[in-house]
């Protein structure tokens, strides 16, 4: 990317902020979109986001904010998005192709868009023209509240460009930010969409009293799944003992800033889906995207035992105490 080139954000909520964060040590003007009229100017009075990581202190100076949606498109070059993916289809209604032309675009989003059983690439891809070539990924192991932390954190930035990909590691490169760069731009989507369902059954089986050692089998389990479902999906090579893969499954599956880790440790409590999401006020991605992925793995059939498992237990309202149990015999 060129230095002149600007760059936009898309999103509100925690990855937003630290993404809005990151790159201020780097950029002289970044546009940031923020849904809330009352957020954009509580952030403008404040520097500091009313919602998610309020003690983050924003550079202003740098930052134009607006919750007009097109007005971000039209003044950047690069767009991060960093929304909800079961938001996308809702918050991109009546943007169209022309919107996207000539432009860079990177997700930031860990989950799949429902209506269209799409991963974020495909979805910008297939609804907005935007070439593949073109579309980037940020993904971890990496959590917003570490990086509000600054404590040492690492990022991946997938795209089958390797001149963009570096590009954007070089923006969010940091003092306490290292980044690495991918050609697997479908691979480490999917990865990062199926980690989140791999840390609700973390949660779901801390709830139920499940001890270490299961856990680290649950999660050796968890990886060889993820790596049997993107091989069939971009048979490509790769190895998903790296971060971008491995150690993400890892962040989300065991630490606690994560959510879909602490929603399905409230469902392993007892508590109800309904209950669990209105409890904690923010969105578990893994809860929409198993249901995806267990449609799309009607095509290729790969076992998924655990990816079943989580299904069962949030759509089927499966008990949770039968579900793992029977689980347990199916994993070694």
């Amino acid at each position: 990317m060129e230095e002149n080139y600007s760059i936009g954000v898309i999103g509100g909520g925690s990855w937003a902020t630290a993404l809005v964060k990151i790159l201020c040590n780097n950029v002289t003007k970044l546009n940031w979109y923020v849904r809330s009229e009352d957020s954009v100017n509580y952030i403008k009075k404040y520097r500091r986001n009313p919602k998610y990581l309020q003690a983050v202190d924003l550079n202003t100076d740098k930052i134009e904010l607006t919750s007009c949606l097109k007005t971000t498109l039209e003044k950047s070059d690069v767009i991060i998005i960093a929304t909800p993916s079961a938001f996308l289809v809702t918050l991109f209604e009546g943007i169209d192709a022309s919107a996207f032309k000539d432009k860079i675009v990177f997700s930031a989003v860990k989950g799949i868009i429902p209506e269209y059983l799409s991963i974020p690439a495909r979805f910008f891809h297939k609804s907005f023209d935007v070439p593949y070539n073109k579309i980037g990924i940020i993904c971890g192991p990496c959590h917003a509240e570490e990086v509000a932390l600054e404590r040492l954190s690492y990022l991946t930035i997938a795209c089958q460009n390797e001149t963009i990909a570096e590009n954007m590691a070089d923006l969010l490169a940091c003092r306490y930010i290292k980044t690495t760069v991918s050609d697997d731009l479908f691979g480490t989507e999917l990865s990062a969409v199926l980690k989140n369902v791999y840390a609700i059954a973390s949660g779901i089986c801390s709830g139920l009293g499940y001890g270490d050692n299961f856990q680290a089998v649950l999660i050796s389990n968890a990886i060889q799944e993820i790596e049997d479902f993107i091989d069939e999906v971009s048979p490509i090579h790769r190895d998903v003992k790296s971060s971008a893969y491995l150690g993400d499954l890892l962040v989300t599956a065991y630490s606690k800033f994560s959510r879909n880790r602490t929603f399905g440790f409230m469902i392993g409590k007892g508590y109800s889906v309904k209950t669990a999401q209105m409890e904690m006020d923010m969105v578990a991605e893994g809860y929409y995207a198993v249901k995806s992925i267990v449609e799309i793995n009607k095509k290729f059939g790969v076992e998924m035992p655990v990816v079943e498992a989580v299904y069962n237990i949030l759509y089927e309202k499966i008990s949770p105490v039968i579900e793992m149990r029977i689980l347990t015999d199916k994993l070694n």
